[in-house]
Protein backbone atom coordinates (compact mmCIF):
# COMPACT_ATOMS: atom_id res chain seq x y z
CA UNK A 1 0.00 0.00 0.00
CA UNK A 2 1.63 3.69 -1.10
CA UNK A 3 1.65 6.18 1.43
CA UNK A 4 -1.06 8.85 0.77
CA UNK A 5 -1.29 12.83 1.56
CA UNK A 6 -4.43 14.09 2.40
CA UNK A 7 -4.63 16.31 -0.10
CA UNK A 8 -4.64 12.99 -2.65
CA UNK A 9 -8.26 12.08 -0.90
CA UNK A 10 -10.21 13.00 -3.89
CA UNK A 11 -8.04 11.09 -6.52
CA UNK A 12 -8.40 7.99 -4.29
CA UNK A 13 -12.16 8.63 -3.86
CA UNK A 14 -12.44 8.29 -7.57
CA UNK A 15 -9.64 5.60 -8.14
CA UNK A 16 -12.04 3.14 -5.69
CA UNK A 17 -15.17 3.69 -7.58
CA UNK A 18 -13.11 3.49 -10.75
CA UNK A 19 -12.14 0.34 -9.48
CA UNK A 20 -15.60 -0.58 -7.92
CA UNK A 21 -16.62 -0.10 -11.62
CA UNK A 22 -14.28 -2.75 -12.69
CA UNK A 23 -15.08 -5.42 -10.43
CA UNK A 24 -18.72 -5.46 -10.39
CA UNK A 25 -19.82 -3.96 -14.30
CA UNK A 26 -23.38 -4.85 -13.47
CA UNK A 27 -23.70 -1.29 -11.37
CA UNK A 28 -22.64 1.04 -14.52
CA UNK A 29 -25.57 3.55 -15.40
CA UNK A 30 -28.51 2.45 -17.26
CA UNK A 31 -28.31 3.96 -20.82
CA UNK A 32 -24.13 4.51 -21.02
CA UNK A 33 -21.72 1.82 -22.22
CA UNK A 34 -19.63 -0.07 -19.63
CA UNK A 35 -16.59 1.46 -21.56
CA UNK A 36 -17.98 5.30 -21.78
CA UNK A 37 -18.36 5.01 -18.33
CA UNK A 38 -14.86 3.81 -17.78
CA UNK A 39 -13.43 5.99 -19.99
CA UNK A 40 -14.97 9.64 -18.26
CA UNK A 41 -14.05 8.08 -14.95
CA UNK A 42 -10.26 8.03 -16.39
CA UNK A 43 -10.57 11.29 -17.53
CA UNK A 44 -11.93 12.53 -14.18
CA UNK A 45 -9.69 11.02 -12.54
CA UNK A 46 -6.93 12.66 -14.67
CA UNK A 47 -8.49 15.87 -14.33
CA UNK A 48 -8.56 16.21 -11.03
CA UNK A 49 -4.73 14.91 -10.28
CA UNK A 50 -4.25 17.72 -13.09
CA UNK A 51 -6.19 20.45 -10.99
CA UNK A 52 -4.86 19.14 -7.53
CA UNK A 53 -0.97 19.08 -8.67
CA UNK A 54 -1.27 22.59 -10.46
CA UNK A 55 -2.69 24.54 -7.20
CA UNK A 56 -0.23 22.95 -4.31
CA UNK A 57 0.60 25.21 -1.43
CA UNK A 58 3.90 25.01 0.17
CA UNK A 59 2.59 22.75 2.73
CA UNK A 60 1.86 20.41 0.36
CA UNK A 61 5.10 20.96 -1.45
CA UNK A 62 6.99 19.80 1.99
CA UNK A 63 4.81 17.19 2.14
CA UNK A 64 5.89 15.96 -1.41
CA UNK A 65 9.18 16.38 -0.40
CA UNK A 66 9.09 14.23 2.48
CA UNK A 67 7.16 11.53 0.66
CA UNK A 68 8.55 8.10 2.37
CA UNK A 69 8.47 6.57 -1.54
CA UNK A 70 10.70 9.68 -2.87
CA UNK A 71 13.78 9.17 -4.62
CA UNK A 72 16.78 8.94 -2.24
CA UNK A 73 20.45 9.40 -2.92
CA UNK A 74 21.46 6.16 -3.54
CA UNK A 75 18.21 5.89 -6.04
CA UNK A 76 19.85 8.75 -8.15
CA UNK A 77 23.18 6.59 -7.65
CA UNK A 78 22.10 3.69 -9.31
CA UNK A 79 20.21 5.28 -12.17
CA UNK A 80 21.43 8.55 -13.06
CA UNK A 81 25.09 7.61 -12.34
CA UNK A 82 27.20 4.72 -13.32
CA UNK A 83 30.23 2.71 -11.70
CA UNK A 84 29.64 4.61 -8.60
CA UNK A 85 32.08 3.06 -5.68
CA UNK A 86 31.48 3.89 -2.55
CA UNK A 87 33.97 5.48 0.25
CA UNK A 88 33.34 4.88 3.94
CA UNK A 89 34.82 6.72 7.08
CA UNK A 90 35.97 10.66 8.07
CA UNK A 91 39.06 9.19 9.31
CA UNK A 92 38.56 10.58 12.51
CA UNK A 93 35.92 9.03 14.43
CA UNK A 94 33.64 7.11 12.57
CA UNK A 95 31.64 6.07 9.47
CA UNK A 96 28.16 8.16 9.14
CA UNK A 97 25.86 6.22 6.99
CA UNK A 98 23.65 9.55 6.78
CA UNK A 99 25.86 11.06 4.36
CA UNK A 100 27.05 8.22 1.43
CA UNK A 101 29.78 9.44 -1.09
CA UNK A 102 32.49 8.08 -3.63
CA UNK A 103 33.33 7.63 -7.37
CA UNK A 104 31.38 7.74 -10.18
CA UNK A 105 30.27 8.74 -13.62
CA UNK A 106 27.91 11.01 -15.77
CA UNK A 107 27.36 11.48 -18.68
CA UNK A 108 31.16 9.94 -19.33
CA UNK A 109 32.71 12.33 -17.09
CA UNK A 110 34.40 11.07 -13.70
CA UNK A 111 32.97 12.87 -10.65
CA UNK A 112 32.59 12.71 -6.90
CA UNK A 113 29.33 12.57 -5.48
CA UNK A 114 27.99 13.11 -1.87
CA UNK A 115 24.42 12.97 -0.55
CA UNK A 116 22.45 12.82 2.54
CA UNK A 117 20.54 9.67 2.51
CA UNK A 118 17.26 8.52 4.88
CA UNK A 119 15.82 5.22 5.05
CA UNK A 120 12.49 3.54 3.91
CA UNK A 121 11.46 1.67 6.82
CA UNK A 122 12.56 1.70 10.60
CA UNK A 123 15.10 -0.38 10.33
CA UNK A 124 16.93 1.75 7.69
CA UNK A 125 15.99 4.97 9.27
CA UNK A 126 17.74 4.50 12.26
CA UNK A 127 20.79 3.10 10.53
CA UNK A 128 20.73 6.70 8.46
CA UNK A 129 19.68 8.26 11.53
CA UNK A 130 16.84 9.87 9.56
CA UNK A 131 19.22 11.69 7.07
CA UNK A 132 20.65 13.89 9.87
CA UNK A 133 24.34 13.91 9.49
CA UNK A 134 26.44 13.75 12.75
CA UNK A 135 29.87 15.74 12.76
CA UNK A 136 31.59 12.58 10.94
CA UNK A 137 28.85 12.51 8.10
CA UNK A 138 30.37 16.33 7.33
CA UNK A 139 33.97 15.08 7.83
CA UNK A 140 33.64 12.83 5.47
CA UNK A 141 32.20 14.94 2.92
CA UNK A 142 35.03 17.12 3.40
CA UNK A 143 37.39 14.25 2.77
CA UNK A 144 35.92 13.25 0.10
CA UNK A 145 35.28 16.93 -1.38
CA UNK A 146 39.50 17.21 -0.73
CA UNK A 147 40.39 13.78 -2.63
CA UNK A 148 38.13 14.76 -5.44
CA UNK A 149 39.81 18.48 -5.36
CA UNK A 150 43.62 16.77 -5.38
CA UNK A 151 42.55 14.82 -8.13
CA UNK A 152 40.74 17.50 -10.66
CA UNK A 153 37.31 15.66 -10.45
CA UNK A 154 33.93 17.62 -10.85
CA UNK A 155 31.95 17.51 -7.26
CA UNK A 156 28.10 16.61 -6.98
CA UNK A 157 26.49 16.86 -3.62
CA UNK A 158 22.68 15.85 -3.31
CA UNK A 159 20.90 17.27 -0.72
CA UNK A 160 18.24 15.46 1.54
CA UNK A 161 17.87 16.19 5.06
CA UNK A 162 15.51 17.85 7.61
CA UNK A 163 18.48 19.28 9.28
CA UNK A 164 21.78 18.17 10.79
CA UNK A 165 21.57 15.95 13.92
CA UNK A 166 21.15 18.11 17.17
CA UNK A 167 22.08 15.22 20.03
CA UNK A 168 24.48 15.76 22.50
CA UNK A 169 26.95 13.46 21.04
CA UNK A 170 26.44 15.84 18.16
CA UNK A 171 27.34 19.01 19.96
CA UNK A 172 30.12 16.65 21.84
CA UNK A 173 31.61 16.37 18.38
CA UNK A 174 31.58 19.78 17.09
CA UNK A 175 28.74 19.36 14.59
CA UNK A 176 28.45 23.52 14.41
CA UNK A 177 32.40 23.48 13.27
CA UNK A 178 32.36 20.69 11.12
CA UNK A 179 29.43 22.41 9.34
CA UNK A 180 31.46 25.63 8.98
CA UNK A 181 34.80 24.26 8.11
CA UNK A 182 32.49 22.50 5.04
CA UNK A 183 31.25 26.10 4.04
CA UNK A 184 34.60 27.21 4.23
CA UNK A 185 36.86 25.02 2.21
CA UNK A 186 33.81 24.31 -0.61
CA UNK A 187 34.12 28.07 -1.43
CA UNK A 188 37.49 27.12 -1.91
CA UNK A 189 37.85 24.26 -4.24
CA UNK A 190 39.09 24.84 -7.61
CA UNK A 191 37.10 22.00 -8.95
CA UNK A 192 33.04 22.65 -10.38
CA UNK A 193 30.57 22.00 -7.81
CA UNK A 194 27.13 21.30 -8.39
CA UNK A 195 24.11 20.58 -5.81
CA UNK A 196 20.29 19.67 -5.80
CA UNK A 197 18.35 19.37 -3.29
CA UNK A 198 16.42 16.39 -4.20
CA UNK A 199 13.55 16.22 -0.99
CA UNK A 200 13.94 18.32 2.08
CA UNK A 201 16.65 21.38 2.41
CA UNK A 202 16.88 21.69 6.39
CA UNK A 203 18.93 24.54 7.54
CA UNK A 204 22.53 24.47 8.49
CA UNK A 205 22.43 20.09 7.20
CA UNK A 206 22.09 21.11 3.80
CA UNK A 207 23.87 23.73 3.55
CA UNK A 208 27.01 21.92 4.96
CA UNK A 209 27.09 20.54 0.95
CA UNK A 210 25.69 23.15 -0.46
CA UNK A 211 28.25 25.56 -1.11
CA UNK A 212 28.15 25.64 -4.49
CA UNK A 213 28.54 26.54 -8.21
CA UNK A 214 25.63 25.76 -9.14
CA UNK A 215 22.47 24.96 -7.17
CA UNK A 216 19.60 23.19 -8.39
CA UNK A 217 16.49 22.22 -6.89
CA UNK A 218 13.85 19.77 -7.83
CA UNK A 219 9.71 20.97 -8.43
CA UNK A 220 8.44 19.82 -5.54
CA UNK A 221 11.38 19.59 -2.85
CA UNK A 222 12.61 22.87 -0.30
CA UNK A 223 15.47 24.64 0.88
CA UNK A 224 14.78 26.54 4.03
CA UNK A 225 17.03 27.88 7.29
CA UNK A 226 14.46 25.91 9.80
CA UNK A 227 11.48 23.30 8.85
CA UNK A 228 7.96 24.91 8.85
CA UNK A 229 6.89 23.00 12.13
CA UNK A 230 10.03 24.52 14.12
CA UNK A 231 9.00 28.18 12.59
CA UNK A 232 5.64 27.76 13.90
CA UNK A 233 6.62 26.62 17.30
CA UNK A 234 8.83 29.85 17.97
CA UNK A 235 6.93 32.46 16.01
CA UNK A 236 3.05 30.93 16.73
CA UNK A 237 3.96 28.71 19.40
CA UNK A 238 1.70 26.04 18.02
CA UNK A 239 3.70 23.77 15.64
CA UNK A 240 0.24 23.04 14.25
CA UNK A 241 0.55 26.55 12.70
CA UNK A 242 3.32 24.88 9.92
CA UNK A 243 1.13 25.31 6.95
CA UNK A 244 1.34 29.26 7.82
CA UNK A 245 4.70 29.24 8.15
CA UNK A 246 6.03 27.66 5.50
CA UNK A 247 3.60 29.87 3.37
CA UNK A 248 5.46 32.72 5.13
CA UNK A 249 9.24 31.30 4.90
CA UNK A 250 9.10 30.95 0.70
CA UNK A 251 10.71 27.40 0.96
CA UNK A 252 9.51 26.40 -2.40
CA UNK A 253 11.29 26.22 -5.85
CA UNK A 254 9.30 28.72 -7.57
CA UNK A 255 10.12 30.99 -4.54
CA UNK A 256 13.46 30.30 -3.85
CA UNK A 257 13.95 30.66 -7.88
CA UNK A 258 12.45 34.25 -7.97
CA UNK A 259 14.76 35.24 -4.55
CA UNK A 260 17.81 33.96 -6.57
CA UNK A 261 18.72 31.39 -4.36
CA UNK A 262 18.69 28.67 -6.82
CA UNK A 263 19.97 28.61 -10.11
CA UNK A 264 16.99 26.18 -11.99
CA UNK A 265 14.00 24.22 -10.95
CA UNK A 266 14.12 20.52 -12.15
CA UNK A 267 10.59 19.60 -13.04
CA UNK A 268 9.21 16.13 -11.49
CA UNK A 269 6.38 14.02 -12.99
CA UNK A 270 2.42 14.97 -11.95
CA UNK A 271 2.19 14.19 -8.82
CA UNK A 272 5.77 13.75 -7.04
CA UNK A 273 9.12 12.46 -7.90
CA UNK A 274 7.74 9.04 -6.50
CA UNK A 275 4.96 8.30 -9.01
CA UNK A 276 7.83 7.95 -11.81
CA UNK A 277 11.43 7.72 -10.73
CA UNK A 278 13.17 6.76 -13.76
CA UNK A 279 11.46 10.26 -15.11
CA UNK A 280 12.77 12.14 -12.37
CA UNK A 281 16.39 10.58 -12.08
CA UNK A 282 16.81 11.21 -16.23
CA UNK A 283 15.63 15.17 -15.58
CA UNK A 284 17.98 15.29 -12.86
CA UNK A 285 20.88 13.53 -15.19
CA UNK A 286 19.99 15.59 -18.21
CA UNK A 287 20.39 19.22 -15.72
CA UNK A 288 23.54 18.02 -14.14
CA UNK A 289 25.67 16.99 -17.67
CA UNK A 290 24.40 20.44 -18.82
CA UNK A 291 25.31 22.31 -15.88
CA UNK A 292 28.63 20.35 -15.08
CA UNK A 293 29.32 21.22 -19.33
CA UNK A 294 29.01 24.69 -18.68
CA UNK A 295 30.91 24.97 -15.18
CA UNK A 296 33.81 22.94 -16.82
CA UNK A 297 34.06 25.41 -19.23
CA UNK A 298 34.84 28.41 -17.32
CA UNK A 299 37.82 29.57 -16.32
CA UNK A 300 38.84 28.59 -12.79
CA UNK A 301 39.48 32.66 -11.74
CA UNK A 302 36.17 33.37 -12.72
CA UNK A 303 34.49 30.05 -11.60
CA UNK A 304 35.92 30.94 -7.91
CA UNK A 305 35.20 34.47 -8.28
CA UNK A 306 31.37 33.24 -9.18
CA UNK A 307 30.61 31.15 -6.61
CA UNK A 308 31.91 33.71 -4.12
CA UNK A 309 29.56 36.87 -5.60
CA UNK A 310 26.85 33.89 -5.53
CA UNK A 311 26.58 33.56 -1.96
CA UNK A 312 27.77 37.38 -1.00
CA UNK A 313 24.37 38.29 -2.68
CA UNK A 314 22.43 36.16 -0.80
CA UNK A 315 19.69 38.10 1.00
CA UNK A 316 20.59 41.61 -0.48
CA UNK A 317 17.51 43.14 -1.39
CA UNK A 318 16.63 46.84 -2.89
CA UNK A 319 14.02 49.00 -2.12
CA UNK A 320 12.80 51.71 -3.91
CA UNK A 321 13.03 54.84 -2.46
CA UNK A 322 10.36 56.34 -1.24
CA UNK A 323 8.39 59.16 -3.13
CA UNK A 324 8.70 62.52 -1.75
CA UNK A 325 5.32 63.94 -0.46
CA UNK A 326 4.18 67.45 -1.61
CA UNK A 327 4.36 70.42 1.10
Amino acid sequence: MKHQLDFEKPILELQRKLEDLRAHPETHAIGVSFEEEITQMERKIAETRRQIYANLTAWQRVQIARHPQRPFTLDYLGTAFTGFTELHGDRLFADDRAVVGGFAQIGGRKVVVIGTQKGRDTKENILRNFGSAHPEGYRKALRLMRLADKFGLPIITLIDTAGAYPGIAAEERHIAEAIAVNLREMMLFKVPIIGVVIGEGGSGGALGIGVCDRVLILENAYYSVISPEGCAAILWKDRKAAPQAAEALKITAKHLLELGLVDEIIPEPLGGAHQDTLTTTANVKDCLIKHLNEIAALDEKERLQRRYAKFRAHGHFTEPEPTPTAK
